[in-house]
């Protein structure tokens, strides 16, 4: 009997809570390969994984001023949670959900400036706080307003122009990105500006996964990316481990373009040219002399997956150089090769690999967040 069909007749919870990642990664084993393959491991990551994580909601630039209001779906192609980010004409921003409470009708179907919201439904009318605010029609009805008749809120976070949205977050938003914080501090973060001409979108026929596990690890740039290894200092190159995030210090070779890193600085007298953060479960915050390349994973179906490049810029003069340049051919590299290990972990000959202690710190921490989501109730 081949894996896949021992997959289709098992539990899917007898399987998940069996599955262990030792947090001794000298002894641990990798995820099992139909973890990556099967559409009920897929659909139970939708509500464990991504409903309970943050997600990159929207630019703050779209939601500069009183009145301003921007209609969002949350993880397109997965979660597609309608939310609306406002800010009320007190200068407070809300984000809360863009579906009207009387008969479940979008509210705000694109961005503008508002005095308040109406749906064009029935006509029901909310403040830009969120606050039900009117009804025609609806005199004689018993317990009515109430509560449930505003647009139920949800929390939501930003760091510098990014703003994040969780429908029910597993941790607080500054657990996320604490460390980001405390370590790119100096970095102009409110400075930077969407470019959208150089962002971009790829599909990548492979489990979301399997693409956050080949961001985790330097260990194949030198076999997969020979134009970023003449940028990078292979042996320079470090992963941190923290609660929520990974970090990997993309050491560059001398004459590279790199930050200039402030006095006192944790990594000064180190020549790095970026920072490659991993947010959990499936964001990469990409920092840059030149600015920020954010990358964001949607899980469209178990075996297909679309990434959003999302370029924020606050240096122009440094686009073209170091190892934030050719980001494409990174990129085109990365899919052809994940896309391998998709059909690779299909077959009846794999069941599960082993970490290099020395280069796959991040990947071990993914798949051990990962399982401890699957198996939360």
């Amino acid at each position: 009997m081949g894996r896949g069909e021992r997959g289709e007749r098992g539990d899917h919870g007898d399987r998940v809570s069996a599955v262990a990642i030792d947090p001794d990664i000298r002894r641990a084993h990798t995820l099992p390969a139909w973890i990556y393959s099967d559409a009920a491991i897929h659909a139970l990551q939708r509500e464990r994984v991504f409903a309970r994580s943050w997600q990159w909601a929207a630019d703050a630039d779209h939601v500069k001023v009183p009145g301003a209001v921007q209609p969002v779906s949350l993880l397109e192609g997965a979660l597609d949670e309608p939310l609306l980010l406002a800010r009320d004409r007190d200068d407070r921003l809300h984000c809360y959900s863009n579906v009207c409470t009387h008969r479940g009708t979008i509210v705000c179907e694109q961005a503008g400036v508002e005095q308040f919201l109406r749906c064009r439904y029935h006509g029901r009318r909310f403040a830009l706080d969120g606050r039900f605010l009117s009804m025609p029609e609806f005199e004689g009805v018993s317990g009515f307003p109430s509560a449930a008749d505003d647009l139920k809120p949800f929390p939501f976070g930003q760091l510098g122009k990014l703003l994040f949205a969780s429908l029910a977050p597993s941790c607080p938003f500054e657990d996320l990105v604490s460390d980001v914080r405390r370590r790119c501090a100096f970095l102009p973060f409110d400075r930077a500006v969407h470019d959208p001409t150089r962002s971009r979108e790829y599909l990548v026929q492979a489990n979301w996964a399997l693409y956050c596990d080949n961001y985790l690890e330097g260990f194949h740039i030198p076999y997969v990316h020979a134009g970023l290894a003449q940028a990078i200092d292979y042996g320079a190159y470090t992963s941190e481990v923290f609660r929520w995030s990974t970090l990997q210090l993309g050491v560059t070779q001398t004459g590279v373009e790199a930050f200039a890193l402030p006095a006192g600085h944790p990594d000064a007298g180190t020549h790095v040219g970026a920072y490659y953060w991993w947010l959990y479960p499936n964001t990469m915050l990409n920092l840059y002399p030149w600015g920020i390349s954010l990358n964001v994973v949607h899980p469209l179906d178990v075996d297909r997956t679309k990434v959003s490049f999302l370029s924020f810029v606050w240096d122009g003069s440094k686009l073209h150089r170091g190892a934030g340049a050719g980001l494409d051919r990174v990129e085109r590299e990365d899919e052809v090769i994940v896309e391998s290990v998709q059909r690779g972990t299909r077959a009846r000959a794999y069941e599960r690999g082993r970490y290099s202690p020395a280069r796959e710190t991040g990947v071990h921490r993914f798949h051990q967040l990962l399982v401890e989501a699957m198996q939360r109730a």
